[in-house]
């Protein structure tokens, strides 16, 4: 019991430390494994025994015979589940030729020539060398997202990252699914009749129970058949059921099942799917915490030392420094990137937890059916992830420096609130040359922003989705233009550190108006509206007027014209040097002439008359 409790405390400790640090989550669960397992056998154990011993041994254990290996097998089947949800048809069409090419050209070229590697270092078999090779397809987002997340960088570089990570993790897994049952189904003998027919067995199985369930468990959420506090856990079962199912029918084909289930599910139209997805998300770290302990701890020492060979040390570089650049550099030909770009994006390619998750389970089963060479597949398998996951935490920051990718000022800003005002100015700001991204939780907002061609995300401000987008590395204006108050007060004090380098902004209510110190009234947006007067100005004259200002005190008069009317919104100042918000500009020790002022609502020349 003590042993059990250790394991989710360490594990969550772990989670908290990933996070704190912002480090990927499987690179100290791994540690502590390994520290935990054998480790603590050779070095710090009297007895010679671990401190947690996975497996059932005769005097010590927490899993009797199989059933690790049935824990690991359910654990990786929910885990895969929720990435198979993540994967969505429409995001492969829209992410570009780039990213296409990546997961599609890119893999092969990985899968192929980490295979073809493999069996000539190691000398290992053609199977098992595949299999290595289609496990350490994967990137995965849980892994890229907090190395790159205090890393400035063009937007560009990192989409193509953040997708290739998110949409390759369910087609590497599916990838190295259909290698391991390949395997499986020929006993290691090569491509035989019989090893066909149950491969066979096994695509048509798998994707039947995973399509199928998918649009029943669909049809009863969409129709309210279960009460709404036993839809995750009735969603929960379901994934199971699919999995055992499946392999009652044909033998390996659970894991299959469960990942066509997870896309069908993401892909259709099912009206809880977000919360589905948190379910599953929380659920999976709970899951991934306990996993890499037990997987870590379980390896022997005689295992990590398979690997203390050249051989290792050739296999990485070769991957990292070869294959990969290949990948990216085959997969970017004639793209729009330029040659910095496509180093960086070669240089960060850190393995993730499905990777390892999977390893793990194929590597057990395949020692249980005596397959030559089967244990090397999960210590090569590990070694990669933490190779690439230290290589990269530790110098991604100053690669992107060392080849300029990396950028010195972040200029791009971030609009909280993408209303009919908002989205004016926001598509004003474009016309000028700056990045700017709308964040809303309005869905229509965010479509009517998307139809004007603005960069618009719903984002639940209160959730983490926000900081945990690495496209939003370059901005560095924020600024709140909701209706609420508490909504525009709480982007600016959970989001200036992150987001608001050059400034955070926020409207004013009525009451700091009139009440409001000057110290306060430099984090407003205009020192004189609310929401009110803005939609006022809005619906006034929808449009941004600009004015030519030759002096000083032109300008004073022209900003206090539009100061007095609750019709009009003063907005920017653009100089030689650049566009400023007022409160900005003010701050700045600038001569106020030769400028261009704009402003929202009645015109000048109306207010004059």
């Amino acid at each position: 019991m003590l042993e059990l409790a250790g394991i989710i405390i360490l594990g969550i400790l772990a989670q908290w430390v990933a996070w704190k640090f912002k480090i990927p989550a499987i690179l100290p669960l791994i540690l502590i494994g390994l520290l935990v397992g054998p480790i603590a056998a050779a070095y710090l154990s009297e007895d010679g025994s671990k401190w947690i011993e996975p497996i059932w041994n005769g005097t010590k254990g927490l899993f009797p015979g199989d059933a690790l290996y049935y824990f690991v097998s359910l654990a990786i089947s929910i885990i895969l589940f929720e990435g198979g949800l993540t994967l969505k048809r429409s995001e492969i069409k829209n992410v570009g030729p780039v990213i296409t090419k990546l997961i599609t050209l890119g893999s092969a070229i990985t899968f192929f020539g980490a295979g073809i590697v493999t069996h000539y270092i190691f000398n290992l078999g053609w199977e098992i060398s595949f299999l290595f090779a289609g496990l350490i397809i994967v990137t995965g987002p849980t892994v890229i997202t907090p190395i790159l997340r205090n890393i400035p960088l063009k937007k560009d570089i990192s989409t193509v990252l953040k997708w290739e990570g998110i949409l390759i993790d369910p087609i590497g897994a599916l990838v190295a699914v259909l290698v391991f049952e390949f395997i499986s189904v020929g006993g290691g003998s090569g491509f035989t009749k019989t090893a066909l027919l149950e491969f066979g067995k096994i695509l048509l199985f798998g994707t039947s129970f995973g399509f199928t369930f998918a649009h029943a468990l669909a049809y009863v959420i969409n129709k309210k058949l279960v009460p709404h506090y036993l839809l995750n856990v009735v969603s929960l079962s379901t994934v199971l059921s699919v999995f055992v199912l499946s392999e009652m029918f044909a033998h390996e084909s659970g894991l299959l099942a469960v990942v066509v289930m997870g896309m069908v599910l993401g892909n259709g139209k099912l009206n809880n799917l977000k919360e589905l997805l948190y379910f599953k998300e929380s659920l999976s770290v709970l899951l991934i915490s306990m996993l890499f302990i037990l997987l870590s701890a379980n390896i022997n020492i005689e295992d990590l030392m398979l690997l203390y060979t050249w051989k290792t040390a050739a296999l990485f570089a070769i991957v990292v420094f070869i294959i990969r650049p290949l990948a990216v550099f085959s997969s970017t030909f004639n793209s729009k990137l330029k040659l910095n770009e496509k180093l960086f994006i070669s240089w960060v390619g850190p393995r993730g937890i499905v990777a390892a998750g999977i390893a793990s389970l194929f590597g057990s089963k395949l020692l249980k059916q005596g397959v030559e060479g089967a244990e090397y597949i999960t210590p090569l398998v590990f070694m990669i992830v933490l190779g690439t996951v230290l290589l990269n935490a530790t110098t991604a920051r100053m690669f992107a420096k060392m080849v300029g990718v990396f950028l010195k000022s972040s200029d791009a800003i971030l609009f909280v609130g993408a209303s009919n005002p908002a989205r004016l100015i926001a598509n004003y700001l474009k016309e000028k040359g700056k990045r700017v991204i709308l964040i809303d939780s309005n869905k229509n907002f965010i479509e009517q922003a998307s139809n004007e061609g603005l960069e618009a995300l719903k984002v639940d401000i209160y959730g983490d989705d926000l900081t945990d987008n690495i496209e939003l590395n370059d901005v560095g204006y924020l600024i709140a233009l909701t209706g609420s108050d508490t909504v525009n007060k709480y982007a600016l004090n959970s989001f200036s550190k992150a987001f608001g380098e050059h400034g955070s902004y926020r409207l004013a209510s009525s009451k700091e108006i009139l009440k409001a110190t000057e110290l306060e009234k430099k984090n407003f947006f205009t020192p004189k509206d609310d929401y009110i007067n803005l939609l006022d100005a809005y619906r006034e004259n929808p449009s941004i007027i600009e004015v030519k200002i030759e002096t000083e005190a032109e300008y004073i008069t022209i900003l206090g014209l539009l100061s007095k009317n609750d019709k009009t919104v003063p907005l920017f100042i653009e100089n030689s040097d650049g566009i400023y918000l007022i409160p900005e500009f003010e701050k700045i020790d600038e001569p106020k002439e030769n400028l261009t002022l704009s402003y929202l609502g009645k015109k000048l020349e109306d207010q004059q008359e």
